[in-house]
C-alpha cells in the first residue's frame, strides 16, 4: 500500500503554492456563477482555477495537454485533490465554464489582485519603483490573411488637457485660441485586419518581423512582481496606455515615487504626466534624429526669459505661433542667415530660414533628462533588466506566452491575468517555503 501524498517530492512547487495560499477565497468570487437549485453538479471551480494555474505555471501548451499530463502525474492530482482513481475532467470543461460563466466577468483579474495581496500582506512588494515596459505575443492568425481597412485615429490619452495648455499658451503669445472642431477634426488610417483575429493588431519590428500580434502593457515593481497589465492591439503604441497603466498601479497599489520605462515612453505628455503628480521620471538617453553633419537642437540656446533661441552665431529665431500639435515654433531671419557661415550645417531651407519647435511641455522633457544624469535613476534605470526584462523573459521562455492559441482581447487579457498571476504566486512561494524539519 502506498498514499499518493508519498510520491510528491517534499520540496515540489505544487506543495510550496499550496502551502502559501488558501485557495477557498475563489468560492466567494464565483458564487453569483453557480446555481445550486439548477442543473445537475458542477465540477469545483477551485479545481478548475487550479488546473488552469498547473497550465500556466509549468508552461504547458494548451488545456489539452494540461488533461493529459495531470492524468499520468501525480504531483497534480495531488495539488488538485484526485486520488489514484479519481477521473480527470474533459479537457473542454475549462473552455465551456469560460464561454458559459467567466467570459463577462472580471474574475481572473480579481484572481490576480487576490495573489497580489496576499504577497503584499507577506511583506514581499516593494512599490517605491515601478517598472514598466510591454511585449508582443504572437497572435493566433495568418499574416498573409488580411484585409485593408480605413479607420478612425485614435485620440490620445492627454488630448483634452493638451488642448487647454495649447489655447493657453496661444492665448500668451496674443494668438487666437484654436477652436475645438478643428482640435476634433476625424482622422484616417489605413490599417490591415486580420480576417482570422479580427482583434490583433499588425505589427512591424524590421523587414523580417511583421505579424499579428497582441501588446502585454505590464507594470512591476522592485522584486520582480507584476502590478498589473493591459492588453491591447500589437499596433497600439506603448505612450498610448501608459497612463491607463499607471493609473490602475495607483488606484491598487498606491502612488510609487519613481516609474521605469525605456526611450518608447520618453515623450513630452509622459514626463509632463508623471512630474505634475509627483512622480520621478527614469527615462533613459535617446539619440538625436538631426541628419548626421547638422547643428543639433541643443547647439542652439533657449532664452526662456524672453522666449526665444539663439543659434551658435548669436542671432534670434523668434517666437511664430503654436500649432495644433502642440508645438511652438521659432523661425529666424532669412537676411541675417543668407550669409551665415554655418548656414550650410544649420538648415536645407531655400528661403535661408531656420525652424525650431518646441513643444509646450517641453521643460518637463528636459527635467526628465536632467534627472538621467543623477546616480539615483543611473541606479532605478539599470533594475529594469532584473524587473521587468526578467519577467517577460520568464514568460516567454518558462510560461508559454510567445505565441497564443487563443483569439480576441477578452481572452489574452484571460491569459495575461493567469499567466502573470500564476508567476507572482510561484515567486511568492518560491520566497515563503520553509523545508519540513527532518524527524
Amino acid at each position: 500500500m502506498i498514499a499518493l501524498d508519498q510520491l510528491v517530492p517534499a520540496d515540489h512547487l505544487v506543495r510550496k503554492m499550496e502551502a502559501t495560499i488558501d485557495f477557498s477565497f475563489i468560492y466567494s468570487m464565483v458564487e453569483d456563477l453557480y446555481s445550486t437549485e439548477r442543473g445537475r453538479s458542477s465540477i469545483d471551480p477551485v479545481i478548475l482555477v487550479k488546473m488552469a494555474f498547473i497550465q500556466y505555471i509549468f508552461g504547458i501548451r494548451s488545456m489539452r495537454q494540461t488533461i493529459k499530463e495531470i492524468e499520468t502525474n501525480m504531483a497534480y492530482r495531488w495539488f488538485l485533490g484526485f486520488g489514484f482513481y479519481d477521473k480527470v475532467p474533459h479537457f473542454s470543461t475549462f473552455g465551456k465554464n469560460y464561454e458559459r460563466r467567466f467570459e463577462e466577468t472580471d474574475i481572473f483579474e480579481q484572481i490576480f489582485y487576490r495573489i497580489l495581496e496576499e504577497a503584499a500582506d507577506k511583506k514581499l512588494l516593494r512599490n517605491e519603483h515601478v517598472f514598466i515596459d510591454s511585449t508582443h505575443v504572437k497572435a493566433n492568425a495568418n499574416k498573409n490573411k488580411f484585409e485593408k481597412k480605413v479607420v478612425q485615429k485614435e485620440t490620445k490619452a492627454y488630448h483634452a488637457r493638451l488642448q487647454e495648455e495649447i489655447n493657453s499658451d496661444r492665448e500668451n503669445h496674443g494668438k487666437k485660441p484654436i477652436p475645438s472642431d478643428k482640435f476634433n477634426k476625424e482622422e484616417h488610417k489605413e490599417i490591415k485586419e486580420s480576417t482570422s483575429d479580427p482583434e490583433s493588431g499588425y505589427y512591424v519590428k524590421d523587414e523580417r518581423t511583421k505579424q499579428f500580434a497582441y501588446s502585454f502593457h505590464t507594470a512591476a515593481e522592485q522584486n520582480g512582481f507584476v502590478l498589473d497589465v493591459l492588453v491591447t492591439p500589437g499596433n497600439i503604441h506603448d505612450s498610448a496606455v501608459f497612463e491607463q497603466l499607471v493609473e490602475k498601479v495607483i488606484n491598487k497599489q498606491g502612488k510609487p515615487d519613481a516609474i521605469a520605462a525605456d526611450a518608447g515612453y520618453k515623450t513630452p505628455a509622459i514626463a509632463q504626466y508623471l512630474i505634475e503628480n509627483d512622480v520621478r521620471p527614469v527615462l533613459p538617453y535617446t539619440r538625436s534624429r538631426t541628419k548626421d553633419g547638422y547643428l543639433k537642437k541643443h547647439d542652439f540656446v533657449y532664452d526662456e526669459h524672453y522666449d526665444c533661441y539663439i543659434c551658435p552665431e548669436g542671432q534670434i529665431l523668434e517666437y511664430s505661433t503654436t500649432t495644433k500639435e502642440g508645438y511652438r515654433q521659432y523661425f529666424s531671419n532669412p537676411a541675417n542667415c543668407k550669409d551665415c557661415p554655418l548656414l550650410s550645417q544649420c538648415t536645407q531651407s531655400q528661403s535661408h530660414q531656420k525652424l525650431i519647435q518646441r513643444h509646450v511641455w517641453e521643460e518637463y522633457l528636459e527635467e526628465a533628462e536632467h534627472l538621467r544624469h543623477t546616480g539615483e535613476n543611473k541606479m532605478i534605470y539599470a533594475r529594469r533588466k532584473e524587473t521587468i526584462e526578467r519577467v517577460f523573459a520568464d514568460a516567454k521562455e518558462k510560461h508559454g506566452i510567445r505565441w497564443t492559441t487563443l483569439r480576441g482581447l477578452k481572452k489574452l487579457s484571460m491569459q495575461a491575468m493567469l499567466t502573470f498571476a500564476a508567476m507572482n504566486l510561484k515567486k511568492m512561494a518560491t520566497w515563503t517555503w520553509s523545508s519540513p524539519k527532518m524527524g
